[in-house]
């Protein structure tokens, strides 16, 4: 009797902290999901017909929005995706190399770089845009995908090293020693030793770069000049006319549903790496 009255009461708690979850995803999903709904709205309906089920089903927001631009929508994700596989392999090896040596190695100055390369987190990215496009102005690289994706190879995120530094620090310093003894040196330790055991870091290194560079919008829109160059943010702000105020709002938010799927494909597929590298770098609560 006494087990069933203390069940009772637990069992509402449970119910009640469900309830109160649900509506709270409810109230933060809706603007995705009013997002996908009127994606398949046609054009006269999107902002005069509130609910989420579409009274008329259309496709044809996808079907002429994919070739409205001149150019299939799958040529700028495309550029989107070679851009963002470009800027992970750059952030993995040059933001290890740095985490490493501010980790393990030392050097003169060693603590006066490190807090310098953390107050590079404070500094705004609009700061340092225009010295960097009169530099890659000169170097003729401008309307080209270089300027997007030189910078990661020189350890340009002091996050992302932040993040490595604080993974190496956590590792024994044992296993250092013991590939010493073994007559490994510096990079061996590193290429050996280190990095395959960064893994969990390194997968969130790799997300991370991919999810800022896929939504980066403002840097691409300064260096890519041509149709053919343009990535997925750039091709969805041309669906938007500010100056007739006839945008395209249908083909917009249908090519926005695609743009937004492979970023929820990484989410399903790494999502339990992404909660390890979070817990194992020190970034949690």
């Amino acid at each position: 009797m006494t087990t069933t009255t203390e069940t009772a009461p637990r069992a509402l708690r449970h119910y009640g902290k469900l309830a109160l979850l649900v509506a709270v995803a409810l109230v933060m999903g809706y603007p995705l999901l009013w997002l996908i709904s009127s994606s398949f709205k046609p054009e006269s309906l999107i902002f005069t017909e509130p609910g989420l089920i579409p009274d008329q089903f259309t496709l044809s927001n996808y079907i002429e929005g994919w070739n409205k631009l001149g150019l299939p929508f799958g040529a700028f994700l495309l550029n989107s995706v070679i851009i963002c596989l470009l800027a992970i392999v750059g952030n993995l090896f040059s933001c290890s190399l740095a985490a490493y040596a501010f980790a393990r190695l030392k050097f003169p100055f060693s603590k006066f770089a490190f807090a310098l390369m953390l107050a590079t987190l404070m500094l705004p990215f609009h700061v340092t845009i225009l010295p960097q496009y009169i530099v890659f102005q000169r170097l003729g690289v401008v309307n080209t995908i270089v300027p997007l994706v030189l910078p990661k190879f020189f350890a340009v995120d002091a996050f992302m090293v932040f993040l490595l530094v604080q993974f190496i620090r956590g590792i024994p310093r044992d296993l250092d020693q013991a590939a010493e003894m073994d007559g490994c040196n510096r990079y061996q330790i590193f290429w050996y030793i280190i990095f395959p055991v960064c893994r969990p870091a390194l997968v969130l290194v790799a997300i991370f770069t991919f999810l800022w560079t896929w939504n980066d919008f403002f840097a691409q829109l300064i260096y890519l000049g041509s149709l053919e160059n343009y990535t997925a943010p750039l091709a969805l702000n041309l669906f938007i006319d500010a100056t007739s105020g006839e945008s395209a709002w249908g083909m917009l938010f249908a090519m926005s549903v695609i743009t937004l799927l492979p970023l929820f494909v990484l989410f399903m597929l790494f999502q339990r790496q992404i909660a390890e590298g979070i817990a194992t770098t020190g970034l949690k609560g």
